[in-house]
């Protein structure tokens, strides 16, 4: 009897032990299944919303969107759970571009910072192998509708490559939607200290205006040498493969910079102040580089201006104070209207500061605001939707409610962008998500303190 019981211990165990193998390595079999998301309101995003709709997922997969109001039902497929989402609303899932979840959890502790490489020059860093899965940030920014985030990587000018991670998975290696997502340059300022040296903070540092000026310019100059040593080596490695001769010795740095020089990837450059959006653009247009605008605090005074050169606004400063004494106070609250009315692609982000992190889960009410002071509000939830997909070149994976797209979905019981709304229930890739996290736990706790008697 022992040696039965011993012997159906190790069966179970081999087949537990395949069952991880299986998860592992082909993430998307346990979550192999059908389902019918019925009964809901669909914020579609990419066409009209559905004031009662279905959504039929197969294999982590949208397989069909259909309106109940209209006569005939959908043929349901054999064996199809149905889930009742009794008129709650559907939106796909939102993303989170430039942000540190997952490299940053609690700003005073050091050790769990993981944000910047040392060096001004360093495009060959890949911040999402430096992801934390377990980080508790993860499920808080999950809960709040959040289905796929950018890590970006910090510091020097051309800090590194960041990728498209879903909010789900054991490793960041299954959590990786598309890696490299884009090439991160930090635009060197314009901006002049003027205080005179007998003021000075430290006045062995203290430096001229003029001396600020030619310092400003070799960075510049730097930068500019850098992007151009990167097209040299893309212009061999092109001759060598044509003529078939010797190709160039490889240098992971410049090899990182191949799609990016070839335009065949986006670079992200962040910028806030009027000189530099003004440098940043006119540097792209030169050399026909493809960038999206990063930070974009003074974007709206040149509206017109990126909206002909089709750059895309990654717009960050929405609850950010206004730069100026003369400026109005709701400059930066308008700013996502201005640039929306004049063409411009925006979207929406909260940054990348590691003090913002665990307020990345926020994300919709960024967008609130800025519907609040000009920005329609279907336009508000393509920012952190569709656009998004758009930029990184996945839209036709993920971003809106169509067939064939990933099965990233969550179900809320109000408006998403009013903030009594709660998330109910989360699907990421046709799974179901658990959303209980580190708020949900001390709500909890709390809850059933023992009471003053």
């Amino acid at each position: 009897m022992i040696s039965n019981l011993k012997s159906q211990i190790s069966n179970w165990r081999a087949k537990a032990w395949w069952f991880a193998v299986c998860v592992c390595v082909f993430p998307g079999v346990a979550g192999a299944q059908t389902l019918l998301l019925s009964n809901a309101i669909i914020h579609t995003v990419s066409g009209d919303t559905i004031s009662r709709g279905s959504v039929l997922i197969r294999d982590g997969k949208i397989a069909g969107v259909f309106n109940l109001e209209k006569p005939g039902e959908p043929a349901l497929p054999s064996g199809a759970r149905i889930i009742d989402l009794q008129g709650g609303q559907l939106y796909p899932g939102l993303i989170a571009l430039d942000s540190v979840v997952g490299l940053s959890e609690i700003e005073g502790v050091r050790a769990t910072l993981d944000t910047a490489e040392v060096g001004d020059y360093t495009p060959d860093v890949e911040s999402w192998i430096a992801v934390n899965p377990d980080s508790e940030l993860i499920p808080v920014t999950r809960a709040n509708g959040i289905g796929y985030f950018e890590p970006s990587p910090q510091g020097g000018v051309v800090s590194g490559q960041s990728a498209l991670l879903a909010m789900d998975g054991w490793t960041f290696e299954q959590m990786v939607v598309k890696k490299p997502a884009a090439l991160h340059v930090y635009w060197p300022g314009f901006d002049l200290n003027v205080t005179p040296k007998e003021r000075f903070a430290d006045p062995s540092k203290w430096k001229s205006l003029e001396d600020q000026g030619k310092e400003r310019r070799k960075k510049l100059r730097a930068l500019e040498d850098f992007f151009e040593e990167a097209k040299a080596y893309a212009g061999a490695k092109n001759a060598a493969a044509q003529h078939r001769a010797e190709a160039p010795k490889v240098i992971p740095a410049w090899e990182a910079m191949l799609p990016y020089v070839r335009g065949e990837s986006p670079i992200f450059v962040h910028a806030d102040e009027l000189r530099q959006i003004q440098s940043a653009e006119d540097w792209a247009r030169t050399n026909h580089y493809r960038i999206c605008l990063v930070g974009g605090q003074d974007a709206w005074r040149v509206a017109e201006l990126l909206a002909s050169n089709q750059i895309p606004v990654i717009y960050e400063r929405v609850f950010t104070q206004p730069p100026r004494d003369s400026d109005s106070y709701d400059v930066t609250f308008s700013g996502p209207g201005i640039l929306q009315k004049a063409g411009v692609k925006v979207l929406l982000g909260l940054g990348a500061d590691t003090f913002i992190a665990p307020l990345t889960r926020n994300l919709p009410y960024a967008a609130a605001q800025a519907v609040a002071f000009g920005l329609p509000a279907p336009e508000a939830l393509k920012a952190i939707t569709l656009y998004p997909a758009q930029v990184l070149g996945l839209d036709s994976r993920i971003g809106s409610i169509e067939p064939g797209k990933e099965a990233t979905v969550f179900l809320a019981d109000g408006d998403i962008f009013d903030i009594r709304t709660r998330v109910r229930r989360m699907w990421i890739a046709g799974n179901e998500i658990n959303l209980e996290n580190r708020h949900t736990r001390l709500y909890e706790k709390y809850q059933n303190r023992p009471k003053a008697p």
